[in-house]
């Protein structure tokens, strides 16, 4: 008997010394990334991605031209086909199918193409809407959505050399109806790099810093609301919207004081701090596989180009207000990630470019697939926000020694000058204290105390001590969240 439980004893020692030993879990063990080769005289720097009929996917280039790859969902790289469907576009930034049909957003125009002979080339093209105006200038992006719920498609507009309005509708996001009329919907957009829904159904567009940005973020898009930038407000007469043209901002103020005072303002849902989460905030996905895609279902996830990453957006309503959390999720792509779509199965495909930007990726461009392995890594899974702290929920239990130790945590909040001025410092810096951290009986959750939450701030936290219950860190342990209310 007493040999049996030493030798159980020193079972465990093996298997806890083991564990000890074995190397701590990186992105790659959760999310994987498998290339699809483009063909040696293609240049694919992908603009826009959708999935036909038969698991096809089209993919457009910046160059005015639309591809169709076979199997794409493929583990064998000679299995990927590339077929060129149409060509002698105008940077097409957008792509959706519906009924027959692939819509593609150009520069100037919402376009429709259809194959009717089944020879893989389109071959009827039909301008759908062309209400907006452009010139040479190469920031005049036009970027295209998927179809709303109500059947509509959005335009985000960039402004002329993505400081001005000299060009009709500039700085602008547009809805186009099933029939074709373009209803200028909402002001204030900058350089956009992306549209897309979230789970409920709401548009929103990534928005990169600049003049009146002091960092890239991700802002909600409604009628008649003005997100930030006042080039475009020289266009309301023209949209015809219904109440009053906002006011023009104070340069040197902060975002937060002048919605206050312009009712039609409103601020970022959240803030990805520039450079900690990247530089060029571009595409946007919402995860709605029912979990294919990981334990993250309903979440956001949005791309940079320059630093060739996917972040997670966790968000929330506040006082009928987007706020919430980014989370780093993904790094390691090619190229400069622009365009992502994510199919049903839990294939997330994404598009890479570096022309004329640059990118921590270094290939020219490229076309890349992220699968979940299957495998749950230990994240902070939601963020969410109390009127004295935080609610923090996890994807694996956690061990509650670490988690209720305030030494795990660190704390600032900072926010942004939003000003004329391009971009901006961070400014207006506090430390908050953290005075309680009690986990919850689910032993997946924690509730921190805090002390000092500021409205109009991100609130900066790493979590870099705590551990899950079988002993691993976080893969991520820092969250961003952006506080525009405080919860009641």
């Amino acid at each position: 008997m007493r040999v049996g439980i030493l030798t159980l004893f020193a079972a465990i020692l093996a298997t806890a010394a083991f564990a000890a030993d074995a190397p701590t879990p990186t992105e790659a063990d959760y999310y994987k990334i498998t290339d699809l080769p483009i063909p040696a005289g293609v240049v694919l720097e992908v603009g826009a991605l959708e999935m036909l009929p038969g698991d096809v996917l089209a993919a457009s280039s910046r160059r005015g031209e639309i591809y169709l790859v076979d199997k794409p969902f493929s583990s064998n790289p000679r299995d990927f086909v590339f077929t060129k469907f149409a060509g002698g576009l105008h940077e097409v930034l957008g792509l959706v199918y519906r009924d027959g049909w692939l819509y593609a957003t150009q520069r100037g125009e919402l376009t429709r193409l259809k194959d009717t002979n089944n020879d893989r080339r389109a071959d009827l093209f039909e301008t759908v809407a062309d209400g907006w105006e452009i010139n040479g200038d190469y920031h005049e992006y036009a970027f295209g959505s998927r179809f709303d719920r109500d059947g509509n498609l959005w335009v985000a507009l960039c402004l002329t050399g993505s400081f001005s309005s000299e060009n009709k509708f500039r700085g602008w996001a547009l809805r186009i109806t099933p029939e074709g009329k373009v209803l200028p919907t909402t002001s204030g957009l900058r350089s956009p790099g992306g549209l897309g829904m979230n789970a409920a159904g709401d548009m929103f567009y990534t928005e990169n810093q600049g003049p009146w940005n002091g960092a890239c973020s991700l802002k909600h898009l409604a009628p008649g609301q003005f997100v930030g930038h006042p080039a475009g407000l020289k266009w309301y007469d023209d949209a015809k919207l219904p109440g009053k043209k906002p006011e023009t901002p104070k340069s040197g103020s902060r975002v937060a004081i002048e919605a206050k005072r312009i009712p039609e303002l409103v601020p970022p849902a959240v803030y990805f701090p520039y450079p900690q989460m990247g530089q060029s905030a571009s595409g946007i996905v919402c995860d709605t596989t029912n979990g294919k895609f990981g334990p993250f279902a309903g979440q956001m996830f949005v791309s940079d180009q320059a630093a060739s990453t996917v972040m997670r957006v966790v968000l929330e309503k506040v006082k009928g207000r987007y706020q919430g959390a980014c989370i780093p999720f993904r790094q390691g792509f090619s190229s400069g990630n622009l365009a992502m779509l994510l199919t049903l199965d839990g294939s997330l495909f994404i598009g890479g470019t570096n022309r004329g930007w640059g990118s921590r990726g270094g290939k020219g461009y490229s076309l890349e697939r992220l699968n979940w392995t299957g495998k749950i890594p230990f994240e902070v899974q939601t963020m969410s926000a109390r009127h004295d702290g935080f609610d923090l929920t996890f994807t694996k239990p956690i061990d509650k020694k670490t988690v209720e130790d305030l030494k795990s945590y660190k704390m600032r909040t900072f926010t942004y000058i939003y000003q004329e001025s391009y971009g901006s410092p961070e400014v207006d810096e506090t430390t908050p204290v953290i005075e309680s951290a009690v986990i919850a009986a689910d032993s997946k959750s924690v509730r921190l105390k805090v002390k000092g939450l500021q409205e109009g701030h991100i609130h900066e936290l790493h979590m870099a001590g705590i551990r899950s219950s079988d002993g691993l860190p976080l893969l991520h342990d820092a969250a961003y969240y952006t506080m525009n209310l405080i919860p009641d």
